[in-house]
């Protein structure tokens, strides 16, 4: 039996990982769905209730609480990005059927359901489980000491003998650092859905085996899902309402725009619906110039159409990875709604954002005491890696020839699990 479980609990996607005790080697946890193989999980929730007799909810997570929200979706309530709440001191928590939950819950039901579809394939009771966490967490004024007691609530119960939290970028170091065949410093860029993270490692290869020195962690709290909302903001949203006006005690105001930025991102669109602030806003569709948009918008929110139009943003934004255009179309938003989305115009508006990818990218360099050109090899994983736009910034920098990429949706938990079957598995932990 192996010792180490490595959890990637992402903000789109959760991976689990163990390294085979026979041979050493890792690999991911496969789960089993319509008799298809799938080894990275949707970070979602799905509760509906049994009947309307039923006392409380039933709960899926997954893939399989999205197969329940599409069965049914007048029925159920869909939550996805969970992690984006992790460190943040604003949420306390949110509702369902009546019920509040707060982080630690939700991620305490979500691992509780990946673990009964794991079946015998992941044993916790002897294991040393391995966490992975963004360098810097998403969202206002996050909070990594709260984040850390909010996982440490969840996972406590489970009878691990040993929970670590390692930085995502230094475990997809070392699972790339199998590769090495002779010493490097090592960049590390992981792009996920709600951060990009930095770490760079000198790694020293020997006869003796592989050590390595980290020599410095940075990010910013912005990433895939941050290009999505960019899409929203310029695409969606004005036809929802956002620069359109009401009549409040005689004057004419501007509609309040932290609405219109809750719908445009995952985490918040997920509990918007039972929010104070979504009550307010239906209240003023009687005093609103334009209540065809605003009714637009709430019947978006009360019909639970959040996960479709992730999946149709994120499928835009797929074929610009490809493509010099795309064609955008959302029947909930009428059937006569047609966009034309162009590469140009989408890099446009992620320009800032990418600034302040390649600004966190040279502090980390400048905590390493380190150049561009004393980088050997660049690992790039995520999949905002796929953005041209992200992946032209490496290739300018260090050219095509340092950089490396692979099991981008894999490489972490596979790392986390590598770490954990170390004997010095603490020191790579991080505490806050």
């Amino acid at each position: 039996m192996t010792r180490a479980l490595g959890l990637d609990f992402g903000t789109t996607n959760t991976v689990m990982a163990v390294c085979d005790d026979a041979t050493g080697a890792v690999a991911p946890v496969a789960f089993t769905m319509a008799d298809e193989k799938v080894e990275a999980l949707r970070s979602a929730l799905c509760f509906w209730k049994q009947g309307v007799s039923s006392a409380k909810p039933q709960i899926e997570a997954g893939p399989w609480a999205i197969a329940q929200y599409i069965a049914h979706p007048d029925e159920s309530r869909f939550m996805q990005s969970l992690k984006t709440f992790a460190a943040s001191p604003f949420f306390e928590g949110t509702y369902a059927f009546g019920k509040r939950y707060r982080f630690e819950e939700l991620l305490n039901v979500f691992f509780d359901r990946i673990l009964s579809y794991a079946g015998g394939k992941v044993e916790t009771r002897t294991r040393r489980l391995v966490v992975g966490r963004p360098v810097t967490f998403a969202g206002a004024s996050p909070d990594p000491a709260l984040a850390t007691k909010r996982y440490d609530s969840a996972f406590q119960q489970y009878g691990f003998s040993e929970i670590l939290f390692v930085y995502e970028p230094v475990a997809a170091a070392f699972f790339f650092a199998r590769t090495l065949k002779k010493s490097a410093k090592v960049l590390v860029a992981d792009f996920g859905g709600g951060t990009t993270d930095y770490s760079i490692i000198n790694f020293d290869v020997s006869k003796t085996g592989l050590k390595a020195n980290p020599l410095a962690h940075g990010g910013v709290g912005l990433a895939g899902d941050t290009f999505d909302y960019r899409i929203i903001d310029h695409v969606i949203l004005p036809h929802l309402g956002k620069g359109t006006q009401f009549r409040s005690m005689g004057k004419v105001l501007d509609m309040p725009q932290s609405i219109f930025a809750s719908f445009a991102r995952w985490n918040l669109l997920s509990v918007l619906k039972s929010s104070d602030e979504f009550r307010k806003l239906k209240d003023m569709l009687r005093t609103c110039l334009e209540p065809d948009k605003l009714q637009r918008f709430i019947d978006l929110v009360e019909d639970d159409q959040g996960y479709p139009l992730y999946k149709a943003i994120s499928a835009a934004k797929a074929e610009l990875s490809s493509k010099d255009s795309t064609e955008f179309s959302f029947p909930p938003l009428g059937k006569g709604f047609h966009a034309t989305i162009t590469r140009q115009d989408f890099e446009g508006w992620i320009a800032h954002d990418l600034m302040r990818m390649e600004q966190a990218l040279d502090e980390t360099l400048i905590a390493a005491n380190l150049k561009d050109q004393d980088i050997d090899k660049v690992f790039l994983t995520g999949g905002t890696s796929f953005v041209p736009a992200v992946r032209a910034i490496f290739e300018r920098r260090y050219g095509t020839e340092r950089i490396e990429a692979g099991s981008e949706l894999l490489s972490i938990a596979n790392g986390l699990a590598l770490i954990g079957e170390r004997d010095d598995a603490a020191a790579w932990s991080v505490t806050n």
